[in-house]
């Protein structure tokens, strides 16, 4: 006995395909950028869109992304250190 019990569902579609029309030089860098990044033309611009995303996001809410600065294993300030002074860093920097 075969009914529609029978038939295997076709898999959900995860994603949508979209149609992108590029330029010949837009499509080298995307090339370009896929062969870098060992990634999918599809992983590229996704991740192109998750950075302008988060550009423009942070640009509209005044708040930037944290910026994790680099730290130098050093003695400390030094006493009469005048951090106004550029020349007497330099000076110092230099030494």
């Amino acid at each position: 006995m075969k009914g529609h019990h029978d038939k295997k569902k076709p898999p959900a579609r995860v994603a949508e395909p979209v149609q992108v029309y590029l330029q010949s030089a837009d499509r080298d860098r995307l090339d370009r950028l896929t062969d870098r990044l060992a990634a999918t033309k599809s992983d590229v611009l996704r991740r192109g869109l998750e950075a302008l995303e988060a550009q423009t996001a942070a640009a509209t809410t005044g708040s930037a992304e944290r910026v994790v600065l680099p730290k130098f294993a050093g003695r400390g300030l030094l006493p009469g250190v005048d951090l106004d002074d550029s020349a007497a860093l330099i000076e110092l920097m230099e030494e």
